[in-house]
């Protein structure tokens, strides 16, 4: 059985939900992610910050950047799965809530210790599996 912990992209660092949508985009470039997870006060998950949210939810609304916070785009709570979930389950809960990145966080203590992404899918699942998976996400 593979395993969330194995099919992950591991060491996913938080944007503090205080940090500006300008520094989410620095970190994005300097890491080449498309995508941070926001946390709050411990770590908190508090949402998914993507570059076409920054894109169409900011300067397209003609916004500053530089001004509007990482927590003014966390809405709604994010999907998350354990480590140890099974990679089918993963795939499951990412097409049934048509997501394409997914935080991962570990037992008992529910920190985030890495992301899945569809590369990461596309390294590590049989090609067809990941087929399936694209033909779904991509269909909405």
């Amino acid at each position: 059985m593979t395993t969330a912990g194995e099919i992950m992209h591991a060491g996913a660092e938080c944007i503090g939900d205080q940090q500006t949508l300008a520094d989410a985009a620095r970190i994005m470039r300097e890491r080449d992610v498309g995508a941070l997870p926001i946390c709050g006060e411990n770590q908190k998950l508090l949402g998914i910050l993507t570059d076409r949210d920054i894109v169409l939810k900011c300067v397209a609304e003609g916004h500053d950047p530089s001004t509007v916070l990482a927590v003014d785009l966390a809405v709604g709570r994010p999907m998350v799965v354990e480590e140890d979930e099974d990679a089918e389950q993963v795939l499951r809960i990412m097409e049934q809530h048509l997501v394409r990145r997914l935080p991962v966080i570990n037992h008992p203590d529910h920190k985030l210790v890495g992301m899945i992404s569809e590369a990461d899918i596309a390294r590590h699942l049989p090609q067809e599996r990941v087929a399936e998976f694209v033909t779904t996400i991509c269909a909405e």
